[in-house]
């Protein structure tokens, strides 16, 4: 029997995954909990879209920090989230936020990114899934992730080799690294919208 060229890719990238987590401490999307309304995160200071230092605790001196998880510009639900939150910023600001939008993405591509949502905001390289790890919302897929160009094997577009992604999770969190509201929801379809983030604001 033959095996046709897109189902022995699939073998062979299924055989990758379930080899990186028996090599190494890869949490399954079910694993991944995310950290807790009330924890506290440490600091960290990664790159924006324009090489600039981003440091967590110097932006909360200047008021709440949302920060959310994005997984790439190949993904088509986080173009649309991007995109949406884009238009209901003022929203956010209104309420003396911040946005910061994490991505295991190449810096390379954030240019992409910010073409296809028009997004203004601070982008973060996360390189390895480190803040991801942090927050615990990085998890290494079961099976390749389907997109609409094929199988996603996150050679292309994400500089951790492992494949990890993050969980499209959003926080806002308060000096002194406080988490004061999350949303967390393994499907990747599931997030939060601009007005669920300002009314949280609102209420802390």
């Amino acid at each position: 029997m033959r095996i046709s060229p897109l189902l022995m890719v699939l073998l062979v990238l299924t055989t990758s995954y379930s080899a990186l987590r028996a090599q190494g401490d890869f949490k399954s999307i079910e694993e991944a909990k995310g950290l807790a309304l009330g924890a506290s995160i440490q600091n960290f200071i990664a790159y924006d879209q324009e090489g600039n230092a981003f440091d967590l605790f110097e932006a909360l001196a200047d008021g709440p920090v949302v920060l959310f998880f994005y997984r790439g510009n190949w993904c088509p639900f986080c173009n649309r989230h991007l995109s949406e939150l884009e238009a209901g910023l003022e929203l956010i600001y209104r309420e003396g936020a911040r946005v910061v939008a994490v991505s295991p993405e190449k810096p390379e591509l954030m240019e992409k990114t910010i073409k296809k949502t028009g997004a203004s905001f601070t982008l973060l390289y996360d390189e390895e899934n480190r803040i991801a790890g942090r927050f615990d919302v990085a998890y290494l897929p079961e099976k390749p992730v389907k997109t609409k160009s094929g199988l996603f094997s996150g050679n292309k577009s994400i500089a951790d080799e492992t494949t990890q992604l993050p969980i499209p999770a959003t926080y806002i969190i308060e000096a002194p690294g406080k988490i004061t509201w999350r949303h967390l929801d393994p499907d990747y379809k599931n997030r939060a919208s601009a007005e669920d983030i300002a009314q949280a604001l609102q209420r802390r």
